[in-house]
């Protein structure tokens, strides 16, 4: 069997909040930024493949009031970078360490941060192989990104399992007939894991 994770808000605590509560002294003010400047389609872009010299660039001219904090969103990327989320990465380590899985990561992930995160999170290294988004120029929720997962890895759709904290991208990945978790946190993984024997039972 294949077991195949997301990184972000499932292994590792990325959030903007992370830094922008640094930069904005009010949280109103915070949340209209991320939600109208800096907004996830805007991330998701990068996420896709575009650099983020251009994806400022397009911000800057509307939004000049804000080119400090645009700017930000690159140059102290890793300050969004909450740490590991402890609970999942154990769990990623026993699978790992039963010898039964192969296990691999599928990320919507700019090619140009992703580094960063490689540098920071030891554990990356127990994945078999990882598909970064920003590398193929495709992210989830497109069928594609799992097609080509499958084939690079030769993968067996069928015997695989697939965790995302994203419903879109639970759904995409059950269209293309690879079995799904929605993840809401560790001890919910742990106990569908135990459930579909995956893992033990304590």
């Amino acid at each position: 069997m294949t077991i195949i994770f997301d990184l972000g808000k499932v292994l590792i605590n990325w959030d903007p909040r992370n830094l922008y509560r640094k930069i904005f002294a009010d949280e109103k003010e915070m949340e209209y930024f991320l939600s109208e400047v800096c907004t996830m389609d805007w991330n998701e872009q990068q996420d896709a493949g575009r650099t983020w010299k251009d994806g400022i660039g397009l911000l800057v001219p509307d939004f000049p009031k804000y080119e400090k904090e645009i700017n930000a969103y690159f140059d102290r990327w890793e300050e969004m970078l909450g740490g590991e989320i402890s609970g999942t990465v154990e769990i990623l380590k026993t699978l790992k360490a039963s010898g039964k899985y192969r296990i691999y990561g599928l990320t919507n992930w700019s090619a140009e941060t992703f580094p960063i995160a490689l540098r920071q999170f030891d554990f990356l290294n127990l994945f078999d192989g990882i598909l970064v988004s920003g590398d193929e120029g495709i992210k989830k929720p497109d069928p594609a990104i799992y097609e080509l997962l499958l084939e690079r890895y030769q993968i067996d759709r069928n015997k695989a399992l697939f965790i995302d904290d994203s419903l879109r991208n639970v759904a995409a990945a059950e269209k293309v007939g690879i079995q799904s978790i929605h993840f809401t946190g560790p001890d919910a993984l742990k106990k569908a894991l135990q459930h579909l024997e995956v893992l033990k039972t304590e």
